[in-house]
């Protein structure tokens, strides 16, 4: 199997751009404030797919009999999250993107007790719109 984060055969260099790809750089927008885009390099993603474990399943189960937070599923979803996120960072950086866009989440229950979590957006360049 190729590499999924290594499709493009030659990135861009963003040298000499001031701008690093940290979260403050990371939008669900479709631009960021102060910046423009000056060079789209395409969808970037992370994915990851959960299970709940039985032990998950019998704590998440005692809960829900209580009702409120279902702190075992609630960890078990932000985790997910993280971990996509983090992946889709990992990729945008691979392209030399130092800003994303349009930042999706998305869950798809593959199966029961099985569920796909994807974070998506676009990787860009962006420059500083005035230098102070």
């Amino acid at each position: 199997m190729t590499d999924p984060y290594n499709s493009r055969q030659s990135a861009p260099s963003n040298q000499g751009n001031d701008a690093l790809l940290t979260d403050a750089m990371v939008t669900t927008a479709f631009e960021l404030p102060g910046y423009r885009v000056v060079e789209s390099l395409g969808i970037v993603r992370g994915i990851i797919v959960r299970s709940r474990s039985v032990v998950g399943n019998f704590l998440g189960g005692i809960q829900s009999l209580f009702g409120g937070d279902i702190t075992v599923y609630t960890s078990l979803c932000e985790q997910a999250r993280q971990d996509t996120y983090r992946d889709m960072l990992k990729h945008a950086r691979q392209k030399r993107a130092n800003a994303i866009v349009g930042v999706r989440y998305d869950a798809t229950e593959l199966m029961p007790g099985l569920t796909e979590v994807l974070c998506y957006g676009t990787a860009v360049v962006v420059e500083r719109t005035h230098l102070n």
